[in-house]
């Protein structure tokens, strides 16, 4: 298989409106200890609580309540807010392409249970 065509288009990726403006809000919000610190907090307490429930699990009051604090204080920040959007509208974009690349494979990414 070639690999040129992997290769522009991941050129594309880097040269996107989306790439370009997570970046920059990254090395911006990212420039402050404490505001990296509380997002890697956020980060960790967000998959230890997404694994929780596809698990079954219930969620520990605890963690919760701190996602739930930790979450309040990032947002009220606008730089933060506009970091953390342009991340999803990155993170969408790079999954539409998967996606496309998936289909093209004939590869079935449908996971047990999370069929639309």
């Amino acid at each position: 298989m070639e690999y040129s065509t992997a290769h522009r288009l991941a050129a594309e990726i880097r040269q996107s409106e989306e790439y370009r403006t997570y970046h920059e809000l990254k090395d911006e919000v990212m420039s402050d200890a404490t505001t990296a610190a509380l997002i890697a907090e956020y980060r960790k307490l967000q998959v230890k609580l997404s694994m929780a429930s596809m698990g079954g699990a219930q969620a520990d009051e605890t963690d919760m309540q701190r996602f739930q604090g930790i979450n309040s204080v990032l947002f009220m920040n606008p730089q933060v807010q506009q970091y953390m959007l342009a991340e999803m509208r990155l993170q969408q974009a790079v999954s539409d392409i998967f996606r496309i690349v998936a289909q093209a494979a004939d590869l079935d990414m449908n996971l047990p249970g999370l069929e639309g």
